[in-house]
């Protein structure tokens, strides 16, 4: 009995003396420590309440936060970013399918809005806006001088609200109002289809946006009424967008059962996308154009295209993003894009360039290294020093970098001098290209295609008329360059007035008359060539020399792992 009592007792004794014990090594240890759980986010929550509480200035931490969050995210990867509650809807705007506004693309020439083109439809041209108006107030405000992010701002707006556009008219000194009432405007991404030659079909896409995949297929249909045998798909600059529609465009060249790609992270486990059969054109002649500027869901269909050998892809080396970002917003309107997965390709290769964390400026910077080594040049400087994957037929491929393409097209710059890059780059041949549409747009709108727009054009005598312009504008003339540059002048000068006069089709037509990608892919097609052929079988010795590897001396770096062999396999 007496030791039941006294168990209680010695029990309470313990725990005073754990107390005790316990604060006296916490305060001799610790120092000046803040008494917080040692975690990452309590340090930083804790931080924040110690900036507000007690920094010797008044801080505005909303700013402070939103400041601290692209920095936190860019020591994870080149791709999670932040995207502010203000600039979150427009973000998204360019995969959406529509977005609310007047209907009229614009650029600022002379600090004024000047109406580049009206979209057939719209709220602008239901109530009589043209093509060169130039927009100088919206409800009072004046737009002039303004920049474009903020001119977009009054120009977009509520379904169903109105604005009022002074406008003022070429030839006329009076100021016109127009009374405009928002409504939704398609946003297009496959912003040209059309037969290139009586059996190829054209079609670019310039993103995967949420309608990407029906306008895709819109296009096929009218190609194929036309007579289409053989098809180009252009992603050239093409930066990519949602990963499920590239997949389902993928969808239509495959045959069932095929792997399009598959996705893997830490916290991902392993999701394969395959074909199902049901596309409509497995059997067409297909080849895919892809350059540096062609990244992430541009990457996961020419991945596809070529690990399944589907097609023939043509350029150059595309960017080399194969990061999976996840949009997660927060309550105010904000939304982080964090990196969840890696992508790979059927063959198992991921095409994501190498990175290091926190070092976003190098990453940015490996275009423009790419240049400098002469990747766009020449094949023979490209390295791939990735891991070797092999297509369905065995053809290798490389990973760690991009999607190197079947069939490499260099860049030309023999025709390049230093007073054509001026010329482009002060905007002289762009202003004046919107200056003569300006003056010339009722001739130039009487003329039913681009072959008959290119035909007036050549009777203008505009390099001549543009190397006075130039000079007007502080740009001294240089003969003999203008002479060896003539066909990148007139090729700019034409493209941008026809850019400002026609559509966005019109355009690129003109320019793949003479794109040296395009017209390789023509004859490729022609040939009946598109289709990727397996590999010569190796010679005896190479073979011989193959199995003395395998008894025991195979280099290290060609041991493929199991699961590698298994991608392989796929």
């Amino acid at each position: 009995m007496n030791k039941h009592r006294i168990t209680p007792f010695l029990m309470a004794v313990c725990i005073v003396l754990g107390v005790f014990i316990g604060t006296f090594y916490a305060s001799h240890y610790s120092g000046n420590r803040l008494n917080i759980i040692n975690t990452g986010s309590n340090k930083l929550n804790y931080l924040l309440q110690l900036i507000d509480n007690n920094y010797v200035d008044t801080v505005d931490m909303t700013s402070l936060v939103e400041d601290a969050m692209p920095q936190i995210l860019s020591e994870l990867d080149p791709h999670s970013s932040y995207i502010s509650a203000n600039n979150a809807q427009e973000a998204s705007e360019n995969l959406k399918g529509s977005f609310s506004g007047i209907g009229v693309s614009f650029t600022m020439e002379k600090d004024t809005v000047n109406v580049m083109s009206v979209i057939h439809g719209g709220p602008a041209e239901k109530v009589g806006i043209l093509a060169g108006d130039r927009i100088v107030t919206a409800d009072k405000t004046s737009l002039v001088g303004m920049e474009s992010n903020n001119v977009m701002k009054h120009l977009k707006g509520e379904k169903g609200s109105k604005v009022k556009l002074g406008i003022r008219r070429h030839g006329s000194k009076q100021i016109q109002y127009f009374t405009v009432v928002r409504g939704d405007i398609p946003v297009v991404s496959v912003d040209a289809s059309y037969m290139i030659n009586n059996n190829t079909g054209y079609i670019r896409v310039k993103n995967f946006g949420e309608q990407t995949y029906a306008e895709m297929l819109v296009a096929l249909a009218n190609l194929n009424m036309s007579g289409m045998k053989n098809l180009i798909i252009d992603l050239r600059g093409n930066q990519g967008g949602y990963m499920h529609i590239a997949i389902q465009m993928a969808n239509e060249f495959l045959h069932k059962n095929q792997l399009v790609v598959y996705t893997q992270g830490r916290k991902s486990p392993r999701e394969e996308y395959r074909s199902d059969g049901r596309g409509t054109f497995q059997r067409l002649p297909l080849v895919v154009l892809v350059d540096e500027g062609s990244a992430s869901a541009s990457e996961i269909f020419a991945g596809a295209i070529q690990d399944n050998d589907r097609g023939t892809i043509i350029g150059r080396r595309s960017f080399g993003k194969g990061l999976v970002q996840q949009p997660m917003e927060f309550r105010d309107g904000s939304v982080v894009r964090l990196t969840i997965a890696r992508y790979y390709t059927p063959s198992g290769r991921c095409i994501q360039k190498p990175y290091e964390k926190g070092h976003g400026e190098e990453y940015e910077n490996d275009l423009l290294a790419r240049y400098e080594r002469g990747e766009f040049f020449y094949q023979d400087s490209i390295h791939q020093d990735g891991e070797k994957y092999y297509t369905n037929l065995g053809r290798v491929v490389y990973g760690g970098g991009g999607i190197m393409p079947d069939i490499f097209i260099p860049e030309d710059t023999s025709a390049v001098t230093s007073y054509y890059k001026e010329a482009v780059f002060t905007g002289l041949i762009r202003q004046f290209a919107f200056a003569y549409t300006d003056e010339n747009r009722s001739r130039l709108n009487a003329l039913a295609s681009v072959e008959a727009t290119e035909r007036f054009l050549r009777g203008e005598n505009l390099i001549e008329r543009f190397a006075r312009f130039a000079e007007e504008h502080d740009l001294k003339r240089r003969n003999l360059m203008l002479q060896k540059s003539r066909a990148l002048f007139e090729r700019n000068i034409f493209g941008n007035i026809i850019y400002n006069a026609r559509e966005m089709q019109d355009y690129l037509q003109f320019l793949n008359e003479d794109d040296p990608t395009v017209q390789h892919a023509i004859q490729v097609l022609s040939d009946g060539l598109s289709y990727p052929q397996a590999p010569e079988p190796e010679s005896e010795d190479s073979t011989k020399k193959g199995k003395e590897l395998a008894k025991g001396n195979l280099p290290e770096h060609l041991l493929l792992p199991v699961h590698h062999m298994y991608a392989v396999a796929s």
